[in-house]
């Protein structure tokens, strides 16, 4: 039997082919490699030209089912929960009635009395703690009660009343301008739709959220903070990192009736719990539904 140089793709290398007569084919020993014969119209000396049809080899095919195999029972004998999509309804149902559990009364932890108070921290609470927010306006709206004071206060006086919160001159800004805006548009009063309440100056999707989630109680969207971004993402309930996006991500997979609830949930498991640094995992309820990387259990 003569020795043919058989060229596939961009090698070539000599064999001698086995004929399988049942089959109609010839194997290359060695290589996992079918050749089908086919008689070609020319010859080249005494051999016949062969059209070769190169599949994956059996081998390469039974290792990756080895593989996929083997990750699957490391997983159970770990005791670690098995990687679900993040997004799967049973497994998001769960994490919801987890967080029931642990924040049935969560709030919005901004003080306020009413729509415009809440506006006007949330426009403090940028770069700055609830927690200093609250020590500021607890003697802010004792002097300011209405949109038509913030309207027409002196500036500078203004600046140092808030500047415990940070950024004070841009938020003395927002603060004045959004007033007058309520006055001169809305007859100082907080509108209840988010368009009219983008209009406000110094004022974006994720204050309109919180004043209309927790002001009015009307869910048009999923406030998005720094602690949603984080938990969210740990969740893997999103993979992205813009606000905008986070959120679209959540209403997606989030019954309408839990939007401004679950923020608030989220925001508090953030605080107490899954915190930014060393998060207490041990103490946390959704420990078994969490997978994170930065887990410390």
């Amino acid at each position: 039997m003569h020795e043919k140089t058989l060229n596939l793709g961009n090698s070539c290398f000599p064999f001698r082919p086995h004929f399988n007569h049942t089959l109609g084919s010839t194997d290359i020993p060695g290589r996992g490699i079918n050749v089908e014969k086919r008689r070609g119209r020319r010859r080249s000396g005494r051999g016949v030209l062969f059209c070769a049809v190169m599949s994956e080899p059996r081998m390469v095919k039974k290792n990756k089912r080895a593989a996929a195999n083997k990750s699957g029972k490391t997983a159970a004998a770990t005791g670690r929960p098995r990687k679900r999509a993040g997004t799967d309804p049973a497994r998001v149902a769960a994490i919801l009635a987890g967080l029931d559990a642990a924040y049935p009364q969560a709030v919005c932890e901004l003080t306020h009395a009413n729509p415009f108070q809440l506006l006007i921290s949330t426009i403090l609470s940028a770069q700055c703690t609830d927690v200093r927010v609250n020590q500021v306006t607890a003697e802010l709206y004792k002097k300011y009660k209405t949109p038509q004071d913030f309207a027409h206060a002196i500036p500078a006086e203004l600046e140092q009343e808030i500047r415990p919160t940070g950024f004070f001159r841009n938020k003395t800004k927002s603060v004045m301008g959004a007033s007058k805006a309520l006055v001169e548009k809305f007859g100082g009063v907080v509108p209840r739709t988010m368009e009219e309440i983008l209009t406000l100056p110094g004022v974006a999707r994720k204050t309109g959220n919180v004043v209309l989630g927790s002001g009015y109680g009307i869910a048009v969207g999923v406030v998005v903070d720094t602690h949603v971004i984080r938990l969210s993402n740990r969740l893997d309930l999103t993979h992205n990192t813009d606000p905008k996006k986070i959120e679209q991500d959540l209403m997606q997979i989030l019954p309408q009736s839990k939007w401004i609830q679950f923020s608030h949930q989220l925001i508090w498991h953030g605080r107490r719990i899954c915190v930014a640094r060393k998060p207490r995992c041990i103490e946390c309820n959704l420990e078994k539904l969490c997978y994170a990387k930065d887990k410390t259990v």
